[in-house]
């Protein structure tokens, strides 16, 4: 088993990176938020808000819901496993600053 030592490469590379570090951030937040919420909070395009989103769901750290109808609707929250990862993540970070205030 490795220590946790609060070093960049326990990082999760797949939050790390900004613009789903942002979506993981915002939607921790909230129980749930629409692709505009998000596309309005991180500012990013609607293409790479869908790969980003994409990414997130195949790491199992987003859960999508499509709606249909007249103006199709999309809903994404965080998974257990995702908000987990996300904990995990900060955590991290708190040890690498306080590894870095002693």
């Amino acid at each position: 088993m490795r220590l946790k030592t609060g070093t960049s490469e326990e990082l999760d590379r797949v939050i790390h990176e900004r613009a789903r570090l942002a979506i993981v951030a915002a939607l921790a937040s909230a129980d749930e938020l629409s692709f505009a919420e998000l596309r309005g909070i991180t500012g990013l395009t609607d293409g790479n808000l869908s790969v980003q989103l994409r990414t997130l769901e195949t790491a199992g750290y987003v859960a999508i819901r499509r709606a249909a109808g007249l103006r199709p609707r999309m809903e994404v929250r965080l998974t257990s496993a995702g908000r987990r990862a996300f904990k995990a993540y900060l955590g991290v970070l708190e040890r690498m600053v306080g590894r870095l205030r002693r």
